[in-house]
C-alpha cells in the first residue's frame, strides 16, 4: 500500500487508518506505524464513534491509547446514526462511517478488509442476485469522486494470517458484541456458512476472492462498452451533472436492449448511484424510451429522480415540500434546499424601500403567478417565463420566489417585477440563489 501511495507522486503522502479497535484494524495500525517512518508517510488514525453500543466510549478511549503508544495522531469523529426508509441499522451506520472518513484531510484511507471479508461480500452479492459490478466486491484501490481514495492492503490476506500477526506481536483489541448477532446477514454467513465452506473447500477464501477479481475485469469491460455506446450521447459538463441523450438510448434499446440496460446502469454510476434491480432497470428503460416528448417523467431512485428535459435524461433532486418563510432582512437566508443571498447593490435589483414593512416572504410556486419584467413588456405567467428561459420543471418547482405581501416581487435568475425594481442611484438588493444540490458554483442572478 505504501508503494501505491508513493506511486501517486504525492510528497509526504497522508494516510489515515480507519480504526475501529477490532483486531484487523489494530493490526493495520501496528503494521503501518512500523512502516511509516521509513516510507515518508504521514500516518494518522480516525475512530468513528457511532454511539450504538454501551461500550462505544471505552472503544474510543482504547483506540486513542493504542495510537498514543505508537505516536500516531488520532482523530475521534462522533456521528449520529439515523435510519432512513428501509435501510438496516448496519447499512446506515456504515454510510455514516464512510461519510466521516471521506471528509478526512488525507490522500488515502486505509481499511482493514481481508480475503475472508471479500469472500463474505461475494456470497452476499450472489444471494442478492448481483451482476459483475456487485460480484467484483471490494476493490483494492478505489478513487473517490472527492476526498481521499480508499486502500485495502490486506485484501489478499486470509483472516488466519492477520490473527497470527496479532498473536506474534502480542496485540490487544476490542470485540464488538454485534459481530455475534447472526440476525445480521453478514454475521450469519461468517458464523454459519463460511466455516463449512472452509472445511469443505481448502482453497476458501482465496478462490472466492479470485472470482471477485475475475468479475472486476468483466465489470471493467462492461464499463468500456458503455463508454463506446455513450460516445456523443453523454454531456458531462451539464451544471447538474452528466446528462444522456434520450434518442441515443432509444436507438440502442431497439438494436441491443442488453447494451441499453448496461448504458443506463453506467449512467447512474456517473452520479454515484447504486444500480437498480434488473426488473426496476427494465421498467426505467421502458418509461424513459416510451414517454411522449412533452411528458413529465419522474423516476425515483436512491433519493433522487430521473427526468427528461429537451431530449436529455437528467438526474436531479426530488421535488421539495412547499414552504413559505418570512424574510427578516437577512443577507443570507437558509432555505430547505439551498441558500438565498440578498447582496447590497445600487441602481439594480429589488429596491430596498420596496421591501420595508411589506411583509416579505420567500415561497415556492403555487401556480398562477404572474410577473412583468420591463415597462415595455406585458405581464406574463411565470410558468411561461420559466419555460422560455429553458428551466427544467424540477427546477421551476423548487425555485424560491420573493413576495411582498401577496405580490410577486422577484425571481432569482429571472428578474424583478417593474413595481419593485431599484431605479438608477437607488439602493437595492441583488438576488443570488445557491441550490444545495447544484454542482455549479455560479449562482443564478437576475
Amino acid at each position: 500500500m505504501v508503494a501505491t501511495a508513493q506511486r501517486a507522486g504525492v510528497a509526504r503522502t497522508r494516510i489515515v487508518v480507519a480504526l475501529s479497535g477490532g483486531r484487523d484494524s489494530i493490526v493495520l495500525l501496528d503494521a503501518l506505524a512500523r512502516l511509516a517512518p521509513e516510507s515518508g508517510v504521514a500516518l494518522s488514525a480516525m475512530h468513528v464513534h457511532h454511539g450504538l453500543s454501551p461500550h462505544a466510549d471505552a472503544w474510543a478511549a482504547f483506540c486513542a491509547d493504542e495510537c498514543a503508544k505508537r505516536a500516531t495522531p488520532f482523530v475521534l469523529c462522533r456521528v449520529h446514526v439515523v435510519r432512513k426508509g428501509g435501510a438496516s441499522l448496519e447499512a446506515t451506520a456504515r454510510a455514516a462511517r464512510y461519510a466521516a472518513l471521506a471528509a478526512a484531510d488525507a490522500d488515502f484511507i486505509a481499511l482493514a478488509h481481508h480475503a475472508d471479508d471479500q469472500a463474505e461480500t461475494v456470497l452476499l452479492q450472489l444471494l442478492r442476485g448481483a451482476g459483475p459490478h456487485g460480484l467484483a466486491a471490494m476493490p483494492l484501490h478505489r478513487r473517490m469522486p472527492s476526498g481521499p481514495s480508499l486502500l485495502r492492503p490486506f485484501l489478499a490476506l486470509p483472516r488466519a494470517t492477520i490473527h497470527a500477526y496479532a498473536a506474534a506481536r502480542g496485540l490487544a483489541w476490542v470485540d464488538d458484541e454485534s459481530n455475534a448477532d447472526t440476525d445480521v446477514k453478514r454475521n450469519f454467513i461468517r458464523h454459519e456458512i463460511a466455516r463449512r465452506l472452509a472445511s469443505a473447500f481448502p482453497g476458501y477464501p482465496a478462490t472466492l476472492a479470485r472470482g471477485a477479481a475475475h468479475q472486476a475485469e468483466a465489470a471493467q469491460l462492461l464499463d468500456e462498452l458503455a463508454l463506446l455506446d455513450a460516445k456523443g450521447a453523454i454531456d458531462r459538463d451539464a451544471p447538474s451533472g452528466a446528462t444522456l441523450d434520450r434518442a441515443a438510448l432509444i436507438a440502442l434499446a431497439a438494436q441491443a436492449p442488453h447494451r441499453a440496460k448496461n448504458l443506463l446502469r453506467w449512467f447512474l454510476r456517473q452520479h454515484d448511484l447504486r444500480p437498480p434491480s434488473a426488473a426496476r432497470l427494465a421498467a426505467m428503460l421502458k418509461q424513459l424510451a416510451n414517454a411522449a416528448p412533452d411528458a413529465r417523467v419522474r423516476l425515483a431512485h436512491c433519493g433522487v429522480e430521473l427526468g427528461i428535459h429537451r431530449g436529455r435524461i437528467n438526474v436531479h433532486p426530488p421535488a421539495i415540500v412547499p414552504f413559505s418563510i418570512a424574510w427578516q432582512g437577512e443577507a443570507v437566508l437558509a432555505l430547505p434546499h439551498g441558500t438565498l443571498e440578498f447582496a447590497s447593490c445600487n441602481g439594480s435589483g429589488i429596491a430596498r424601500a420596496a421591501l420595508d414593512g411589506a411583509g416579505v416572504s420567500i415561497r415556492t410556486r403555487a401556480g398562477g403567478e404572474h410577473i412583468r419584467l420591463a415597462g415595455d413588456r406585458p405581464r406574463q405567467a411565470l410558468k411561461r417565463v420559466l419555460q422560455d428561459a429553458g428551466m427544467p420543471p424540477w427546477q421551476r418547482e423548487s425555485l424560491p420566489l420573493v413576495f411582498c405581501g401577496d405580490a410577486l416581487a422577484a425571481v432569482p435568475g429571472i428578474g424583478v417585477d417593474v413595481a419593485f425594481q431599484a431605479a438608477a442611484g437607488i439602493p437595492g438588493y441583488a438576488l443570488g440563489w445557491y441550490p444545495r444540490s447544484s454542482r455549479s458554483l455560479t449562482p443564478a442572478r437576475p
